[in-house]
């Protein structure tokens, strides 16, 4: 038997008087992320200062998830508020603030019902379970019912969420891998006409396709709205949900509320969580009232929806409304386009392409050249600018919702100044 070992704390971690000791950290933190070596230690608006008091401009937002930025005051009061008052019970109970959240929800999407979780993944993977139960207890499907997602995609770090992720650099290591889903081509109709054809000609049937509104992780790529006109029009003529993971493209980052705005068609159900309460922990799963099969005891999540979130999250959404930050993000994201196009141009043998929605964008790095995404983010970063890869050929620049004119000139100019030293 393994014998117990007792750890010495180390003396030297700490965020105070510049003693980040990332030695220790990475003593006692699991390996699981490739960390730049610096450690952040406050916040303002669009700003985030590190332990050693340098200053940056923050077009990463946790990617894609402060969506007021940092220490906005509306947050800030609603969860010291909920907090001095009730920051947790359980679902046993009624709890005002999720019924709360519930309701703006559903009287602000084409949902009807909601399930509350703590994450992405939780939520997509509420998404697989609902559409297994429709599938089992709906259209009754007696053999294995299957999810159709796209290649590139990203969907979740769970065994159900990788699988559903169609990239196999996540899978690796993991298998075996979870059963009932199949990959397509993202924007090609004809690969999922194809693909329904040749798995409801076996034992197993077509119950959902899973796909989001545009790809972030597999490097910012929108989806084509003729593309999703008629995969919502497939789906009505073969009984098969619709589904989309919305995980980083709702809550207003694209310039509409939600994602699915976009593109002229309303999903059955749909998932969210990253940008909806700011930064503090929450998923959702939202559904269309045809499919809400769940019953007592066929899901549940212990911090699922707990007040604190809750609090947060309607803060977030009230913040929204009442500052416009959707149309700021149509107009700040339009004035970002414009600029890094700019740069595309003036640098062709560098980049291929610009594109996006609102404030999630990508600029695509020639495939031709050894220059990778890292290699950029990282120069960046000594430059004051925080930047993510979407790949290793694609930058990613997802500030949060309330940033100024100023500061996206202010972010290309620093970018363009990168650039130049690279060329």
């Amino acid at each position: 038997m393994r014998q117990s070992t007792i750890i010495e704390s180390p003396s030297t971690f700490s965020f105070t008087d510049n003693a980040f000791d990332t030695n220790s950290f990475n003593a006692s933190v699991m390996n699981t992320y490739g960390r730049f070596p610096i450690a952040m230690e406050k916040g303002k608006g669009c700003r985030l200062w590190d332990t050693e008091g340098k200053e940056y401009l923050d077009f990463v937002a946790g990617i894609a998830t402060c969506t007021l930025g940092h220490a906005h005051p509306a947050l800030i009061d609603r969860v010291t508020q909920q907090i001095q008052k009730l920051h947790h019970v359980s679902n046993f109970y009624y709890i005002p603030e999720q019924g709360q959240l519930a309701q703006w929800l559903v009287e602000h999407s084409c949902a009807d019902k909601v399930f509350f979780c703590n994450s992405g993944a939780e939520a997509n993977e509420a998404a697989i379970k609902l559409v297994r139960k429709y599938a089992h207890t709906v259209l009754d499907f007696l053999e294995q019912p299957v999810i159709l997602t796209a290649k590139s995609s990203f969907h979740g770090r769970t065994l159900a969420t990788i699988t559903a992720t169609g990239q196999p650099k996540y899978q690796k290591g993991f298998e075996p891998l979870v059963d009932g889903f199949a990959y397509v081509p993202y924007n090609d109709i004809t690969a999922v006409e194809n693909a329904i054809a040749d798995i409801d000609e076996g034992n197993r049937r077509v119950a959902a396709i899973m796909l989001e509104p545009l790809q972030g992780e597999g490097g910012v790529r929108p989806g084509e709205l003729e593309y999703f006109l008629k995969l919502r029009k497939i789906c009505d003529e073969n009984n098969i949900l619709l589904v989309f993971d919305e995980v980083q493209v709702g809550v207003g980052r694209t310039g509409k509320l939600w994602g699915y705005e976009n593109l002229g068609v309303e999903p059955d159900i749909f998932t969210s969580a990253k940008g909806l309460a700011g930064g503090v922990p929450i998923g959702a799963m939202l559904c269309k009232d045809f499919c809400a099969v769940f019953e007592p005891g066929n899901h549940a999540s212990t911090f699922g929806g707990n007040p604190l979130a809750c609090a947060s999250a309607l803060a977030v959404l009230e913040t929204i409304e009442q500052e416009n930050l959707i149309h700021n993000a149509e107009a700040r994201g339009e004035q970002l386009r414009v600029r890094l196009r700019a740069i595309a141009n003036k640098y062709p043998q560098i980049f291929t392409e610009v594109r996006g929605w609102g404030l999630i964008n990508g600029m695509e790095i020639n495939a031709d050249i050894p220059l990778n995404s890292i290699d950029i983010v990282k120069s960046a970063m000594k430059q004051g600018l925080l930047i993510a890869p979407a790949g290793s050929k694609v930058l990613r620049f997802v500030p949060p919702l309330i940033v100024s004119e100023a500061e996206i000139n202010q972010a290309v100019d620093v970018l363009e100044s990168v650039i130049a030293q690279m060329a």
